[in-house]
């Protein structure tokens, strides 16, 4: 029996534990491995205990307890769930004896969850499910799951692209009160009644497209004037049938854009307007935003004009048409000859000046994905962008700089697409880059659009002996949206912005209901940060989608290859790190990496020559190689390489590094 000392004692101790003990809400982190972090509102960061880290996931808020533990750290216990996030999510469906558990496909957890048998809804092993949380771990640290809807499985043909919507939230139907609002604004309200509105019909408009292209967003017409042309772009306009506030327009706010999967389209807009009521289809006069725009011999975009206007494409021409015709085969389009020609002098004019004073994205050999019926690659060919794409293309670009000038003398609140040039981070290291590796033009200013179009000219030239424009992508910014005008040093313009597709892009519709919006007086500040931030959100959201199912496809394409002949493969070093390095295939265009962490010999990354040097080997960007299959990390949907024997160069055969 204890005595009054004793009992003194611990009593003591248990309160000196007590105050030692802290108590707050924390965020959970999750790792890949199976202990967390409980991130305080502070910043601080405390380790939890894989025992602990049982009952919660990722992205909980809880209240835990910090308490002192051995070597004089710290560990947080979870006393309490506050708020669990994790809803619905998508997974796979796995067994481990008699037992149906759901592989959430979510980043961090990589713990299973139970699926009881009275919330399977038919699942079997192997299937894409689309599941919610039935049971929160917090209790017992065993979570379960249960079964929504069973996407498909490996045999379900387009799955990919199924999974990957499932996983993104992609919406591909619309809302009854949409379909409704939208039915009730067709029926009571015309646009092209209203007196403001011009009549351009009597313009000989053409579309240019895809030949299975519906939602037809843009058409074009030229004439000679005085001094070089007059390029007429009309736009189909969505937002005369759109209030804003509207549900319709909610929710393509949400969508942002129309989705594009290979094999599979998810539209942004229901199909009676982007197809129908907008689209500017042959022979059907419709409301458009037509940019009219003054383009001299030398191909400088002079005075230009936003007109809403009613309009009449007079035929819808295929890109493979309109190619032939400007090569050489007349016979096809002669009753389109005159349009024809004068969109195609435009075009030389317009693309020589912005060779000269601006800056072209140089050409890159692109690839086309023949799929089957199950919606998988058949084959993949490489393709070279036709002339006629070329000349629609360079009529879109000069609209959108059109666009630019007119937000920024209206002093608009954008939307603006900016571009820095190089990361402001990473200046001091570009600066360094230069000197080591192009020092004719290191002197120059990186913050001056001129001296940027310089340099990366100099990068791109043929005459380096190194491929320093691929060398400095690491150090370039993304373009971001904005609602302030800001040079885009990526094409060397003061402002740029995107108009011609609001049909599938929820920024052009943007920039269509700022330009219409001054056309009459205003306000000029419909566009706010908050606005174009969830835009930017979303769009990433969509981009993440279509590049998994795209990266899903390409596997499931190589893995099918590697199995019917021997799996090698010839190309080029396209990325480069310390890790390893990714090989774009010459015949296909896809991309593998080869994990060098893995390799006996141990190699050195220098950033400046962007290589990896063994002993005996080098790598380097843009360098030939030839490697062989190993197979594909299934959670990544990442295709791995392995070297072959003797890939590589000596490190004796390299070239001097820095130029002279």
């Amino acid at each position: 029996m204890l005595n009054q000392d004793t009992l003194a004692q611990l009593k003591g101790l248990k309160g000196q534990m007590e105050a030692e003990k802290e108590y707050a809400e924390a965020t959970i982190k999750g790792t890949q491995a199976r202990y967390g972090f409980a991130v305080l509102d502070d910043g601080r960061e405390i380790f939890i205990p894989p025992d602990e880290m049982l009952k919660a996931f990722p992205g909980d808020r809880v209240r835990v307890c910090i308490r002192p533990a051995k070597d004089n750290k710290t560990v947080a216990d979870i006393e309490k769930l506050v708020h669990s996030p994790l809803g619905e999510f998508t997974g796979r469906c796995v067994r481990k004896g008699n037992a149906v558990f759901v592989q959430p496909d979510l980043p961090q957890l990589s713990r299973w969850l139970f699926i009881p048998s009275h919330a399977r809804n038919g699942v079997k092993e192997g299937d894409y499910l689309r599941c919610a949380v039935l049971r929160h771990p917090i209790k017992d640290g065993r979570p379960q799951g249960k079964v929504l809807s069973i996407i498909g499985n490996k045999n379900t043909a387009g799955v990919e692209n199924l999974y990957t919507q499932a996983k993104f939230k992609l919406s591909s139907t619309w809302s009854e009160q949409v379909l409704e609002e939208l039915e009730q604004r067709l029926a009571n309200f015309n646009p092209m009644e209203t007196t403001t509105r011009r009549d351009l019909t009597d313009l000989e408009f053409v579309s240019i497209d895809s030949a299975r292209t519906q939602d037809i967003d843009d058409a074009l017409y030229a004439d000679i004037s005085d001094d070089g042309w007059t390029l007429y772009v009309a736009i189909a306009d969505p937002t005369a049938y759109i209030e804003v506030g509207s549900t319709l327009y909610l929710d393509i706010a949400e969508r942002a854009t129309s989705v594009y999967f290979h094999g599979d389209v998810i539209p942004m807009l229901p199909e009676q307007l982007s197809q129908h009521t907008c689209a500017l289809s042959e022979g059907n006069d419709r409301p458009a935003l037509v940019c009219k725009i003054s383009v001299s011999d030398a191909g400088e975009v002079g005075d230009f004009e936003f007109i809403e206007a009613t309009v009449r494409s007079r035929a819808k021409l295929s890109y493979y048409g309109v190619d032939r015709y400007l090569s050489g085969n007349y016979d096809e389009l002669m009753s389109h000859a005159t349009p024809l020609e004068a969109l195609y002098q435009v075009y030389r004019a317009l693309r020589k000046s912005r060779e000269e004073q601006e800056l072209v994205m140089e050409n890159r050999q692109e690839y086309r994905w023949i799929l089957n019926d199950k919606k998988q690659i058949d084959h993949i060919e490489p393709f070279t962008k036709m002339l006629s794409q070329k000349m629609v293309e360079e009529c879109m670009v000069a609209t959108n700089r059109c666009a630019a000038r007119f937000l920024t003398d209206k002093k608009c609140s954008g939307p603006f697409v900016s571009h820095a040039g190089f990361r402001r981070d990473r200046l001091k290291e570009a600066k360094k880059f230069l000197e080591k590796s192009a020092p004719a033009v290191a002197g120059l200013n990186l913050d001056v659009r001129g001296d940027y179009r310089k340099v990366m000219q100099y990068l791109s030239s043929k005459e380096q002996a190194l491929p320093l424009r691929a060398m400095v992508n690491r150090l370039l910014a993304r373009a971001v949206l904005s609602t302030e005008s800001a040079v885009h040093m990526g094409m060397s313009l003061d402002s740029y912005t995107n108009c011609t597709s609001p049909l599938r892009k929820y920024m052009d519709f943007l920039v269509h209901l700022q330009i219409k919006s001054a056309l009459h007086g205003g306000p000029f500040n419909l566009v706010d940060p908050k606005t174009l931030n969830s835009l930017s959100e979303n769009l990433q959201r969509t981009r993440s989608a279509m590049n998994e199912a795209e990266r899903w496809l390409a596997c499931n394409y190589i893995e099918k290859r590697a199995q019917k002949k021997d799996a090698t493969f010839k190309g080029v070093i396209s990325h480069i790190n310390s890790s390893g390095f990714n090989v774009r295939m010459d015949d296909s265009g896809l991309e593998g990496f080869v994990d060098l962490r893995k390799n006996p010999e141990k190699f050195s990354f220098d950033k400046w020559t962007a290589s990896l040097t063994s002993s005996t080997r080098r790598f380097a960007l843009s360098q030939a190689v030839e490697v062989k299959f190993l197979g594909v990390d299934q959670a990544q949907h990442q295709i791995q390489f392995d070297l072959l024997d003797g890939c590589g160069l000596k490190p004796s055969d390299v070239e001097p590094e820095t130029p002279a």
